[in-house]
């Protein structure tokens, strides 16, 4: 089967599958994945090798800078006490939460190691949130703080990568060279999006009654930008974010209509066609990851990725429900914490229940190196992927089915501020 034929096969299924989630009123992404686990275990496809440095230029760029864009500024600072907890501290807690369990729990699996698998797993995917979440009806505030956590974790997440790998292959670790280097991958990443939204900006100022070229130049520069910030070892994910934030805001102040209109359709069907394309691929590794496992680990393996799965999600109810209970006292305490970024036990509980693992902890996985300085193969490597690809699959086939549920059994209504009763009614009924 030529690769041409590979790619329209798999446009077909995820163009037949979306159509068909939306008649079977299950999560788009949800059925996307099974349709592709089932396409992968197909005899007649052929194996389809992800290159994880083509699935993080080709999806990040475009579906970084989209969810950046339409997100709302305003909003963004308003949560963005707990949108920095749960993107950077909660990453770091999660990391060394798996980290500890796998440790413990898998034999042969060391420190190093089980870090590695730890911060492959640590960030929620934005794709992921946004995709399954979408339609529900959830609070403004409550899908204001899942796409903000999501948009700027993943740099974390790789920060925290790149220190365990570099300690699996015997680089000393230092922990105050640690904490500079990421703060000079952030502010790179920062600084890089700045820049060329400066630049961007003024170019399409110029030519911003020529609707070709602008929304051309607004689908190249989230790529241009990507690889910009990675060619300085910088955070390509915080440079696009920034360039989305930065032109959504001239978008809105400076655009003629027509061509926000014409933009905005453009990217509706880039934006659909790749999110439909990434969960397709998730399923379609699957069983190639399967296939290289021995038969005698596969379900001790799936076991550790079951408990795995629910200690992440352990880990992220406790810290939002203690960002929760932060907020409270800090407001109470007429602290420098608004009231509009108050949300109650419900939503600590939607907020937990929609942080799913998707296609950056794939690509994390699958971009391990295949052996360590002194040339020997980089150890459980394997199996550090098929649990990657297990967790991902447990947490979006899991959470991704029952989330429905979940929004409409606590309910789709405003966020609530006022939080500390609502924990003091809980406490007194328990």
């Amino acid at each position: 089967m030529h690769y041409y034929t590979i790619i329209l096969v798999i446009m077909a299924l995820m163009l037949g599958a979306s159509a068909f989630a939306e008649k079977l009123k299950v999560p788009v992404p949800v059925l996307l994945i099974v349709v592709g686990m089932i396409a992968g275990f197909t005899p007649s496809m052929p194996a389809i090798e992800l290159d994880p440095e083509i699935v993080m230029l080709i999806f990040l760029p475009p579906l970084l800078y989209d969810a950046a864009f339409n997100i709302s500024a305003k909003d963004f600072k308003t949560n963005i006490n707990t949108i920095s907890t749960l993107s950077i501290g909660l990453v770091f807690i999660t990391t060394a939460g798996i980290a500890t369990v796998a440790h413990y729990v898998i034999p042969g699996m060391s420190w190093p190691l089980a870090f590695v698998l730890g911060a492959t797993l640590s960030a929620t995917d934005a794709v992921a949130a946004i995709g399954i979440t979408k339609g529900l009806g959830l609070p403004h505030k409550t899908v204001t703080i899942l796409e903000g956590e999501s948009l700027v974790n993943d740099a974390s997440a790789l920060v925290a990568y790149r220190f365990a790998v570099a300690a699996v292959t015997g680089v000393a670790f230092v922990w105050w060279k640690a904490l500079f280097d990421f703060l000079i991958v952030l502010g790179g990443g920062l600084l890089v999006g700045i820049i060329i939204a400066k630049l961007l900006g003024f170019v399409l100022r110029f030519f911003r009654d020529n609707a070709m070229v602008v929304i051309s130049l607004m689908l190249l520069m989230p790529f241009v930008t990507y690889l910009i910030a990675e060619h300085f070892e910088v955070s390509g994910v915080i440079a696009v974010v920034v360039l989305g934030l930065n032109m959504s805001w001239l978008s809105k102040n400076r655009f003629p209509e027509h061509i926000k209109q014409q933009s905005r359709n453009f990217w509706d069907v880039n934006i659909f066609l790749l999110n439909g394309l990434i969960f397709v691929l998730i399923g379609l590794q699957f069983p190639l990851v399967l296939k290289r496992m021995e038969t005698n680990q596969i379900w001790t393996y799936i076991g550790y990725a079951a408990i795995i799965t629910v200690v992440t999600f352990l880990i992220r109810l406790i810290r939002v429900l203690m960002q929760q209970f932060n907020l409270q006292k800090a407001f109470e305490g007429k602290r420098r914490i608004s009231e509009e970024a108050l949300f109650d036990s419900k939503t600590s509980l939607i907020i937990t229940w929609a942080g799913m693992r998707g296609i950056v902890s794939l690509a994390i996985a699958l971009g391990l190196p295949l052996s360590v300085n002194n040339h020997h193969p980089f150890p459980l490597r394997n199996e550090i992927i098929f649990l990657s690809i297990a967790v991902v699959l447990f947490s979006l086939l899991g959470q991704g089915l029952t989330l429905p549920w979940v929004v409409k059994k606590f309910g789709k209504g405003k966020d609530v501020a006022n939080t500390l009763p609502d924990i003091e009614k809980v406490s007194s009924q328990d």
